[in-house]
């Protein structure tokens, strides 16, 4: 396997967000979630250590605290490690196209060395080329596009905010690794869609051509229009439109990119046995990824923060846990969903999450068996 988890349900260490003292606030959560999950052990003196976050897009505000990665970045310097704080520029137009602009977007957010305690590296370099190409066993791939920098360091650190996702359902480790460690042509590769309109639904508000990072969507008759030929697959015009007027063959095409997704995030880890780890953080779990310049009002409330060596595992933890809760008023799911319904189904009826778990297995990147560990 691609993680060191053992034979067996992996264990997945949870920590809720009660506290009524200074060592139960949130950064002492961290620091004893790293302990429990065995992450002193990934990381050796001196390792180069990449912390993979989500800046979050100009205009999100849900996304991971830049307390919560100090509290992270100053556990690794304790080990001896030296870390940097690490993304990748987007494939669609936004804050985050090049390092310049990914750069600022972060420090307005809160992501600078003053905050931190480490430096802020884009990983794929200026212009998304800083890129290696990593041997996979995949289904689609046999080899995968992975940032230079995030190959080349020796240990690496997922922190991931678990949310909604247009195309995947949810965003969690899995996600993080897949898209978030791949340059442009990575995360190109992963979605190969191509989105069409469905002109009934169209109102004509030109959302989709403005958003648009190739000028595939334009306007015709008062009518959206998508260029297949110059139709990237990055999937902004169906986070953008009014109607869902945007569509894919979800039949034919969501199960290919889930399983694309998922063996690009085995291509993040494969060189990296045993000096991996990943944290979720189940607070603010919006319908939306980070990508989008807005932050909805969560789903479910907030539940806490998860750690072990097996992504997938940890997101099916995830998965369940927002499951168990009942929906928040006033929220996306407008009717309301109770414990134990189905939350990301019933914001994106085409979601497949499951895929995640079966094909995450069948390559070797994780079980979606666990056993929960409740730390105090």
């Amino acid at each position: 396997m691609a993680n060191d988890a053992a034979p067996g349900p992996a264990k997945v260490y949870f920590a809720d967000l009660r506290a009524r003292a200074a060592n139960k606030n949130r950064t002492a959560k961290l620091k004893k979630l790293f302990e429990a999950a065995g992450f002193a052990d990934a990381i050796g003196k001196g390792d180069l250590t990449a912390i993979k976050v989500h800046f979050g897009e100009r205009g999100c505000d849900t996304h991971i605290s830049p307390t919560h990665v100090r509290a992270v970045a100053d556990l690794i310097k304790a080990r001896g490690g030296r870390p940097f704080v690490t993304d990748t520029n987007t494939l669609y137009s936004g804050s985050r196209h090049n390092a310049v602009d990914h750069l600022a977007t972060a420090v307005e957010h809160g992501f600078d060395y003053a905050v931190l305690g480490a430096p802020v590296v884009i990983a794929d370099g200026l212009d998304s080329t800083n890129v290696l190409e990593v041997p996979v066993p995949g289904k689609h791939f046999r080899k995968v596009k992975i940032a230079g920098d995030i190959v080349r360091a020796d240990a690496l650190v997922v922190l991931s905010h678990f949310k909604g996702h247009e195309l995947a359902g949810f965003g969690g480790a899995v996600k993080n690794l897949a898209m978030g460690c791949a340059p442009r042509a990575g995360k190109q590769d992963q979605h190969c869609v191509r989105f069409a309109v469905e002109p009934k639904k169209c109102i004509g508000c030109g959302e989709c051509a403005r958003v648009c990072p190739t000028g595939a969507a334009a306007m015709r008759d008062k009518k959206a229009v998508i260029d297949k030929a110059s139709c990237i697959g990055c999937g902004e015009c169906l986070t953008v439109c009014p109607k869902k007027a945007m569509h894919i063959d979800w039949h034919t095409e969501i199960v290919p990119f889930m399983e694309r997704l998922v063996e690009y995030a085995l291509g993040a880890v494969i060189g990296k046995p045993g000096k991996t780890a990943f944290f979720n953080f189940l607070t603010n779990v919006t319908p939306d990824c980070d990508c989008v310049p807005w932050s909805d009002a969560p789903i479910v409330p907030d539940i806490g923060f998860l750690a072990s060596t097996d992504p997938v595992a940890l997101d099916k933890a995830c998965l369940d846990l927002v499951n168990e809760q009942a929906a928040c008023p006033d929220c996306k799911l407008e009717h309301g969903l109770g414990a134990g319904e189905d939350k990301f189904a019933a914001l994106w009826r085409w979601t497949r999450g499951d895929v995640t778990f079966v094909h995450g297995e069948a390559v070797g990147l994780g079980s979606p068996r666990y056993e929960l560990v409740q730390v105090e």
